[in-house]
């Protein structure tokens, strides 16, 4: 693993001072492990005499990724996740070490500034080389035909999991791996993490091997439970935590949601060269964590129902996990193209983002993109720069009427993109993978030769599960405060003795943020505003539910 300054920062006397009075000193001695790769947790060690090595197994062999001497601390992000260890740590050179507890850490990190600022820098700066350098500690093995093992593999690019991804097809030393460990072509997809094989792993399995669901709950349930990962419910996170209530976030698919599969946001705020989505995400979710927030994922929200004055959400597994109020930022579900074939070629040809995943299967061939918003113009302009040509397919006759004057400019401006307006996708052709889409424009049908079809056609609510638990619009978006009448409010209202606060719905204690509200903006920033400031309303909501 090559040096990086951040990964590998110092502590400091005062930062020394901090730690030791929650820490244990320990002696240690060469070829000691501190912890092991498949651990379910570890502490977090600082090197105080001595050498540590980090090494990562693959093929039998152990291969040494960095090495630690004092002043040196050891830990990345799943420190503060609670994810299995990806990699070991190993005694090189005898010493000592200072041992303090997770928890012990976390409270630190959420009240000594300096020490927090210098940990989670390392920790971020750890997991960007841990993607590429430690990419073996989770081996998983699939065809790359198979939808199962895209979702897999979907699965940990999302969630930003380490890990090296092994095709079958042709490859002599993949088939000699299966047989080496008994593995048939009918377990495919599999997941090997430390000599663990997960065979067919459902995404659920997959996470609660890894870590990735939540674990106990603490007396009493949540006091603000948030549904769905997306910037507003991530900035809801954020600000229930730091400010003290127990906070606990439930995602269905990945934590992001689709601003995470966003290859370039430009127009947010503070990032005048533009960020990643999964980039975006990922800090704020670190600094969720940082203030204590949970985080569990993926999982599937039911439906909720009253329990004693509280809510009680249901999981689609079965559990069932109290709170005393909860913020829905479910976001929305992309629409699917009405399009002869596409069922046949989804995950075969068909993407909903554009990501480094996505432009790696499409490099050097042709794309085609649906649609004609920001996500449109994004995806576009990711993939030119990633080696591929693109054509823009949109229904109206301008795009600046749907997009950022900004992402026209530049669309307009390459050469390599083409945009086709008063057009239709109608149909999809190919065989075992997409190779053309078939478009009907002002001049008729014609065939476009592509490898990949990118659809980003509008989204529509994520609210099914709250039907007959909140008042929706005729188009199923969720009302809130201002946008509720009389009709909506039943008597509970009332009795409580107070209008509806702020992103409030028609449940006390209910709250909406985001792309699911009724009237809201589609925009990041406007979402990450919403999710922070439906947190005053819910603190509003506790102080009255307390008298």
């Amino acid at each position: 693993m090559a040096d990086d300054t951040e990964a590998f920062l110092e502590l400091n006397d005062a930062e020394l001072a901090a730690l030791t009075p929650v820490g244990d000193r320990r002696v240690v001695s060469a070829g000691q492990y501190l912890y092991r790769e498949g651990d379910p947790a570890y502490d977090f060690y600082v090197v105080l005499a001595g050498v540590v090595e980090i090494v990562v197994t693959a093929d039998g062999a152990e291969r040494v990724l960095a090495r630690h001497a004092a002043g040196r601390f050891l830990g990345e992000l799943n420190l503060l996740t609670g994810q299995r260890v990806f990699v070991s740590a190993r005694v090189a050179e005898p010493g000592e070490v200072l041992a303090v507890p997770r928890d012990a850490l976390r409270r630190l990190i959420a009240t000594n500034a300096g020490l927090s600022d210098k940990v989670l820098a390392a920790f971020l700066a750890r997991r960007g080389l841990l993607m590429t350098g430690a990419s073996s500690a989770i081996r998983c093995i699939g065809s790359r035909f198979s939808a199962d093992s895209g979702r897999v593999r979907e699965f940990l690019v999302r969630n930003r999991i380490p890990h090296e991804w092994l095709d079958p097809d042709g490859d002599s030393d993949v088939e000699r791996l299966l047989r080496e460990l008994d593995i048939a072509a009918r377990d495919l997809p599999v997941v090997i993490v430390s000599s663990k094989v997960l065979r067919h792993p459902t995404s659920g399995e997959l996470a609660e091997y890894l870590g990735l669901t939540v674990g106990t709950m603490p007396d009493g349930g949540f006091d603000l439970i948030v549904v769905g990962a997306g910037p507003a419910g991530l900035a809801a996170a954020v600000y229930g935590a730091s400010e003290g209530l127990r906070t606990l976030v439930l995602e269905m698919v990945a934590i992001g949601g689709q601003a995470g599969s966003s290859s370039r946001i430009e127009n947010y705020l503070g990032f005048p060269t533009g960020i990643s989505g999964s980039d975006l995400t990922q800090r704020a979710t670190v600094q969720a964590q940082k203030f204590g927030a949970s985080f569990s994922s993926p999982c599937t929200v039911g439906g909720l129902q009253d329990d004693s004055g509280h809510f009680l959400l249901r999981l689609s597994n079965g559990t069932e996990i109290p709170g005393r109020a909860v913020i829905v930022a479910t976001g929305a579900r992309y629409r699917r193209l009405d399009a002869i074939g596409l069922e046949r070629f989804e995950t075969r040809g068909v993407y909903y983002a554009a990501t480094e995943l996505e432009a790696r299967a499409c490099a050097g061939s042709p794309a085609v993109i649906a649609g004609g918003g920001n996500s449109a113009g994004q995806a576009a302009l990711f993939l030119v720069n990633a080696g591929t040509d693109v054509t823009i397919v949109v229904r109206g006759p301008d795009l600046a009427a749907t997009m950022s004057r900004y992402l026209v400019d530049r669309i307009e401006a390459d050469a390599r993109i083409v945009v086709r307006r008063n057009t239709s996708i109608v149909g999809l052709e190919g065989n075992d993978f997409l190779s053309a889409v078939r478009i009907n424009g002002p001049d008729g049908e014609e065939l476009l030769a592509t490898t990949a079809l990118f659809s980003f056609i509008g989204a529509d609510p994520a609210s099914q599960w709250l039907s007959g638990s909140a008042a929706l619009d005729d188009r199923g978006f969720v009302l809130t405060d201002r946008s509720l009448g009389r009709e909506h409010l039943n008597g509970a209202w009332k009795a409580l003795g107070r209008a509806p606060l702020p992103f409030e719905t028609s449940r006390p204690g209910l709250f909406a943020v985001g792309d699911v509200r009724s009237g809201s903006t589609k925009r990041v920033a406007a979402a990450v505003g919403e999710g922070s400031a439906a947190v005053r309303s819910v603190h509003e909501h506790l102080t009255f539910d307390r008298h």
